[in-house]
């Protein structure tokens, strides 16, 4: 395992960058992977189980996360953003992933912070590795390990996930075997990104997709990398444009109201998960569908769930796309996917007509930088309110495979 020293440590510091200018010296940072984090929350039979909760201690976990673009040094973003005790990383490791929990040989690299193998990070907080010499290439897969020597507390973390997150006991940071890694999640703990520097374009730049469970990937196959970011990623390297794609979703995730299970809302987090990451150039939100059906789902997951507005939506929309605007950032506005035919209660004749007015201002008004039309790339032909049969999960409501590549085909890229 080679240990890599300090090129660059940020800490506890905003790291926004703009696109590059032939003044800037030093590596400029892209987003290639990242989530969105929330509190801590028991698993359940629909979400699975987690260890957020209970936290760790002598532990190492592993997760893997897949590339949107590569580059030629690498660092890694942790946050205790929902802690309330310091956190402390004994020590962390980046290496290509050979599958599940196994790395490829020679590829672990230690990373450090500051100069040193271990950091601590307050609460509320989140801080960045120093650079690790690692070098990646577009839709590659990669683990990242983090062992925790002392008692965490409970762990600021992503829900759900298509991918998987390994745990084992003691510290095993660089195995290249997924033995000791005997048990596993659909979760990611503390990490909330992977950037990376040195791509050769200067007109290289980072797209975050953020909303609710469409863009989180509710209905995409787990390990399959079929979520609509994961498309979108794939477009764009096929299409040798120069774009990373982070997702930044959250399943149950609304923008007017907070809830204990699915996140700050939207309004809240938004500058967090999408203007506080390096080298972003265009955000697309696709909010509004968890407003109007939470008062017809009972979720005691949901929290407060009062009726909505069209105006109430489409005015947190608006405060959405000024603070991209005000940070150089463009928004394309994600019409809200049909919600009619759902096997849960979402649906209601009064959310219908809100969902209208939202997407018909989404596409008319001009507030939007572009328009992704979620809606009609997924509607029923006979009837709109309807998704179209071969686009929708067995839920009756979120994309499968087929929808989400249909949702990543009517991005015009252009647009980004």
């Amino acid at each position: 395992m080679a240990v890599v020293s300090a090129v660059s440590a940020v800490a506890h510091e905003d790291t926004r960058q703009k696109q590059p200018t032939a003044e800037r010296t030093g590596p400029v940072w892209t987003g290639a992977w990242g989530t969105a984090v929330q509190q801590p929350v028991a698993g359940s039979e629909d979400w699975g189980p987690n260890w957020s909760r209970q936290g760790f201690a002598d532990q190492s976990v592993r997760q893997v996360v897949r590339f949107a673009t590569g580059g030629s040094a690498l660092r890694i973003r942790l946050s205790n953003a929902y802690g309330t005790t310091p956190l402390r990383i004994t020590a962390a490791t980046v290496a290509r992933s050979a599958g599940d929990a196994q790395v490829w040989p020679g590829t672990a690299r230690e990373l450090t912070f500051g100069g040193r193998q271990s950091t601590t990070i307050a609460p509320g907080r989140e801080l960045v590795s120093d650079a690790g010499s690692l070098s990646t290439s577009p839709l590659e897969k990669l683990t990242v390990t983090l062992y925790f020597a002392d008692r965490t507390g409970p762990a600021s973390f992503h829900r759900f996930t298509t991918a998987t997150s390994y745990r084992a006991a003691g510290r095993h940071l660089s195995d290249v075997a997924g033995d000791p890694f005997k048990e596993s999640t659909n979760a990611w703990y503390f990490l909330t990104g992977v950037e990376v520097s040195g791509a050769a374009s200067p007109r290289r730049g980072t797209v975050v997709a953020f909303g609710d469970s469409l863009i989180d990937g509710t209905g995409a196959t787990p390990g399959a990398d079929n979520r609509f970011t994961d498309k979108l990623a794939e477009r764009l390297v096929a299409a040798r444009r120069p774009l990373d794609v982070v997702n930044a979703g959250i399943g149950g995730n609304r923008i007017l109201n907070d809830s204990p299970c699915y996140g700050d809302k939207a309004t809240d987090r938004f500058p967090r998960d999408v203007l506080g990451r390096p080298g972003v150039r265009t955000v697309i939100i696709h909010l509004g569908a968890n407003d109007i059906g939470a008062p017809q789902m009972g979720d005691p997951c949901m929290g407060s769930a009062p009726a909505v507005t069209a105006g109430q939506i489409i005015e947190a929309h608006k405060q959405l796309i000024r603070a991209a605007h005000a940070h150089g950032v463009k928004a394309v506005g994600a019409t809200i996917l049909p919600m009619k035919g759902a096997l849960f209660p979402v649906y209601s004749e009064q959310g219908e007509k809100v969902r209208t007015s939202v997407n018909h201002w989404i596409r008319t008004s001009g507030a939007y930088d572009a328009v992704l039309d979620v809606d009609r790339a997924l509607a029923n032909p006979v009837d709109p309110a309807l998704p179209r049969p071969g686009y929708v999960f067995q839920d009756g409501l979120h994309p499968n495979e087929a929808g989400f590549h249909a949702i990543a085909s009517a991005m015009d890229l252009d647009a980004l």
